[in-house]
């Protein structure tokens, strides 16, 4: 059977590992076309991939509950989609 924590582990890796991609391909794009919204692209999947990673800390070596861990996540995806939301309104 497969231990719940470590299969959560490497979701969590999975995330960060693609979410930093998603980053780092967007801050490119931004650098090679000086676009506003690529960069607002950028910020908003940074935030939301900081979620993760913090989310990840709280809950692994912070002494909080685990609401905290999902509360801090849920926090940065809201505010990253939000700035994702803008980029692609944006001008």
């Amino acid at each position: 059977m497969i231990d719940p924590m470590g299969f959560i582990v490497l979701l969590k890796s999975a995330s960060l590992l693609l979410g930093g991609l998603i980053t780092f391909y967007a801050f490119r794009a931004y650098n090679r076309t000086q676009a506003r919204p690529l960069k607002l692209l950028s910020v908003g999947f940074g935030i939301v991939t900081l979620g993760a990673l913090l989310g990840g800390v709280v809950d692994t070596f912070l002494v909080m509950t685990r609401e905290w861990a999902i509360t801090v996540e849920s926090a940065l995806a809201v505010i990253g989609f939000g700035v994702i939301l803008y980029s692609l309104y944006a001008n």
